[in-house]
C-alpha cells in the first residue's frame, strides 16, 4: 500500500473542512471507500458527479496506486 494524499476541491473540500486528506491505499477504489467512510453520505453524493485524477491523469476505481 502507498501513502496517498487526496486533494479535494469545491463541494468535497467544504464537506471535509480541509483541502487534503491522507490515506494508505493500493487502488483508487480503496482510497475512495476510505474517504467515503470518513466523510459520509454527502461526500458520496459529490463523488458520484466528480472526476478522479492520479498524477495528472484521469483514472477509474480499479487503477493501481504505486508508491
Amino acid at each position: 500500500m502507498a501513502k496517498v494524499t487526496l486533494r479535494l476541491f469545491a463541494g468535497a473540500r467544504e464537506i471535509a473542512g480541509n483541502g487534503t486528506m491522507t490515506f494508505e491505499a493500493s487502488t483508487v477504489q480503496d482510497l475512495l471507500v476510505q474517504a467515503q467512510d470518513d466523510l459520509g453520505e454527502e461526500f458520496t453524493q459529490i463523488l458520484s458527479i466528480s472526476r478522479v485524477w492520479l498524477n495528472g491523469e484521469p483514472v477509474e476505481g480499479d487503477s493501481t496506486i504505486s508508491s
